[in-house]
């Protein structure tokens, strides 16, 4: 009976240490920006869980959108980065979605960004 009460203790406290994921914000909103400008954005997470964060995979739905995760594993407490670099050759809207993929309790989550890239003006009056 001991052994028993003793394993079930121990199975319980493992399942209690998992990372969390927690962004300081899911959407960058790029506003309106100047065809060719700086496309990098940075989305900030913290890890508020109490086991180290792996994020595994971060993928964009378009080759327009890099997105670039960290490497090491953030640890409980501990804040992170997700590099994203858009195609600001392209003008017109951008409405995007990055996929991450970690060890967190919810495994999967989609940042978004947005915003509308503005060609220079082509002949303007004066």
């Amino acid at each position: 009976m001991l052994l028993f009460v003793g394993l079930t203790y121990i199975s319980v406290s493992a399942q209690e240490k998992v990372a969390k994921i927690e962004f300081k914000s899911d959407v960058i909103d790029y506003g309106e920006i100047a065809q060719g400008s700086d496309g990098v954005r940075i989305f900030e997470f913290t890890n508020t869980g109490n086991a180290p964060l792996i994020i595994t995979s971060v993928k964009s739905t378009c080759g327009c959108t890099i997105p670039k995760k960290p490497e090491e594993p953030i640890l409980p407490g501990k804040m992170g980065k997700i590099e994203v670099k858009y195609d600001t050759n392209r003008p017109g809207h951008i409405r995007k979605t990055i996929m991450v993929t970690s060890n967190a309790d919810t495994p999967n989550v989609s940042l978004k960004i947005k915003g509308k890239v503005i060609p220079p003006d082509s002949g303007s009056k004066k």
